[in-house]
């Protein structure tokens, strides 16, 4: 599910979020403030094996977890601290 999901949205930041996560909503604000395309899959909407599959990858326990799938590499940046650190291309 979770390799589907950063084939299916090559192209974007993709943005893994959660119930009430005052960072998540930072880390599209930055994003939406640098009119850089994203896509937020919220953890809550999906069964509990996505976020799962996600921690066994990134071993990022808590949200936002950040990938850019923009290029061919699918990047795992972090969370909001990584990502405002992150060199944001226009």
């Amino acid at each position: 599910m979770f390799t589907e999901m950063l084939e299916q949205h090559k192209g974007n930041f993709l943005v893994f979020t959660g119930r009430f996560c005052g960072y998540c909503t930072a880390a599209m604000r930055l994003l939406t403030r640098k009119n850089l395309p994203f896509v937020e899959i919220s953890f809550e909407k999906h069964p509990p094996e996505l976020r799962d599959e996600v921690v066994q990858a990134t071993m990022h326990r808590t949200v936002p977890v950040i990938f850019d799938v923009r290029g061919e590499d699918r990047i795992f940046i972090g969370g909001f601290d990584e990502l405002s650190k992150y060199p944001l291309n226009e």
